[in-house]
């Protein structure tokens, strides 16, 4: 699983140059033949919709769904994601853009909470011939409109962006998806892939993140008895035992490696008091931080 990926990360993967948004946010849209045929299970730093016109499979944490019709496609930065097509036939459009951006006119309110991004919602709309024929029309008027010299032309593309929103709005969301057939080790794999990522710390401003099972059902979008579940029976451990685990191993090293203060390490390992991290370190060791730092030394 790929760390998040940013606006920067998603211009150098595709080979493209990043270029700024006058005004707030950002804004782009492009063809989809500049699209990997495979893009990486992970959350994006921004919203994207895309017009799909070509086979592949979308996966999420705990379930994926064919696509093997034009479909209209919403992602945001709370739920990860991955696409791998089926061929290299794969055309239509996407536009990719920020809240900030969104909500500079400050029209469609909080873009989460909309059933075409929210968590929990359905994503994918299957699209008529007719559909797609209004959705590529207002991807052709972006795609000229970011192209021209039209001095207000990204208020322009806003009220594009709009229109596409709305349009998509009167249409009724797709309810083909499909549970893996071992949906437990596929979330247990990406639980253990996204715990691991969240190491070495290698700067006491380079701060855990990621500190419960709660926080970690949320990155994967999807619920903490989900998550419990699927990695008791993979692991045999609890989510907290993997957590409390992974922590207490960077803890150690962290002492042995580096001269950083205890005060230090407990900040960077997430917790808000030294004293509770001492205590924490005891119970899970039976001794001290201090006490392992001086046998070390």
């Amino acid at each position: 699983m790929e760390s998040n990926e940013t606006l920067k990360g998603f211009y150098s993967r595709v080979g493209l140059e990043c270029v700024k948004t006058p005004g707030v946010g950002h804004f782009n849209v492009f063809s989809r033949e500049s699209c990997s045929l495979v893009t990486p299970y992970s959350r994006r730093d921004y919203y994207k919709i895309s017009l799909i016109i070509g086979k592949g499979k979308l996966h999420y944490a705990d379930k994926w769904i064919y696509v093997d019709q034009p479909a209209l496609l919403f992602s945001n930065p709370v739920i990860p994601y991955s696409w791998e097509a089926e061929n290299t036939d794969q055309r239509g459009f996407f536009c990719l853009f920020t809240d900030e951006f969104v909500h500079e006119a400050n029209r469609l309110g909080n873009l989460q909470d909309s059933r075409l991004f929210k968590i929990g919602g359905t994503p994918v709309f299957f699209v008529n011939e007719e559909q797609q024929k209004t959705v590529a029309d207002i991807f052709i008027k972006m795609t000229n409109e970011i192209q021209s010299d039209y001095l207000h032309k990204y208020d322009m593309l806003r009220a594009y962006l709009h229109l596409l929103i709305h349009e998509t709005m009167k249409m009724q969301p797709a309810e083909s998806f499909e549970p893996y057939q071992n949906a437990s080790q596929r979330i247990a794999s990406l639980f253990m892939e996204l715990l691991e990522r969240q190491f070495p710390i290698d700067s006491p401003e380079r701060f855990l993140k990621l500190k419960s099972p709660v926080d970690y059902a949320e990155s994967l979008s999807i619920h903490v008895n989900s998550l419990n579940r699927s990695v008791k029976e993979m692991t045999g451990k609890t989510t907290s035992q993997q957590i409390t685990a992974r922590i207490i191993q960077e803890a150690k090293a962290l002492l042995k490696h580096t001269d950083w203060s205890v005060t230090e390490i407990a900040y960077g390992l997430g917790f808000e008091e030294p004293a509770y991290f001492t205590n924490y370190f005891k119970k899970q060791t039976g001794m001290t931080p201090n006490a392992v730092r001086t046998a070390v030394v």
